[in-house]
């Protein structure tokens, strides 16, 4: 059965996607340089991010003035229509500084403190994945599932790293004891991206310890309706102490294996 409200939140955020997406894309300066850091000096902001947030809430504010706003560069607003946005409008900045390609403007919708919508737009690939709460996962016009699953030992698996040292330090640790368990790990940059790519059938997995929800919202959304599993600690959602998600048949074996390792703690 189809909600217009479902369907208005779906085509706004598209819109809103693209939007941001085409000016990360086309207005990137050839000098672009830091603006701010955030937990650490590499932990950086760019004028672009600060741009990209400020594109989208006031497409959205203008269309929809009732609703809430969390976003990564500072969006915050309660709403009182029970319709609040999740914005990173940059997921992957270190990424975008450099001139590497892996980075997504990441909008979701949650009504009801559940998240509804979901929308990862990767400019660079010329993709945009979207998903509505019960509807299936989508890139384009196109429905995505994740892959069937292999042993764990045969599993592609995607990671990220924090950027406070101390952090990143034990995160590797475990990743130096995971790897020769799985078939090999990948390293993208962008939390939106590899969620996008275990729905699409690209990994078999992804994890991360440090994850908000920004990061997270609409990628996990459009995990879950390509069938993928996702949580944190056996008998937790995703969550900042971990983020896991897998191809069902891997879940729980990596699940387990990321607690054995202490993969949720510092």
């Amino acid at each position: 059965m189809t909600d217009p409200l479902l369907d208005e939140l779906l085509s706004l955020a598209q819109e809103a996607g693209r939007r941001a997406g085409a000016l990360l894309r086309d207005g990137r300066p050839d000098d672009l340089a830091v603006a701010a850091t955030k937990s650490s000096p590499i932990d950086v902001v760019t004028e672009m991010d600060i741009a990209a947030e400020k594109l989208i809430t006031g497409f959205l504010a203008e269309r929809r003035p009732d609703d809430g706003f969390l976003g990564e560069e500072g969006a915050s607003a309660p709403g009182t229509s029970g319709v609040r946005w999740v914005i990173d409008p940059l997921d992957g900045t270190v990424n975008y500084l450099y001139g590497l390609p892996t980075w997504a403007v990441s909008i979701a919708a949650e009504r009801d403190g559940e998240t509804v919508v979901g929308v990862v737009d990767i400019p660079m690939r010329g993709e945009t994945y979207h998903a509505v709460r019960g509807r299936g996962a989508h890139c384009g016009e196109r429905r995505v599932r994740c892959r069937p699953a292999p042993q764990l030992d045969q599993a592609l698996v995607a990671t990220g790293f924090n950027y406070v040292h101390s952090v990143r330090s034990h995160q590797a640790e475990v990743a130096l004891r995971l790897i020769p368990r799985v078939r090999d790990i990948r390293r993208s940059g962008s939390a939106a991206v590899d969620l996008c790519d275990v729905a699409a059938g690209r990994l078999d997995g992804y994890y991360e310890r440090g994850l908000h929800a920004w990061d997270l919202a609409a990628g996990d959304l459009i995990a879950r309706e390509a069938g993928v599993l996702t949580g944190a600690r056996p008998g937790e959602g995703p969550s900042g102490d971990l983020t896991v998600a897998a191809t069902p048949g891997v879940f729980e074996p990596l699940q387990l294996l990321l607690e054995e390792l202490g993969a949720w703690h510092d």
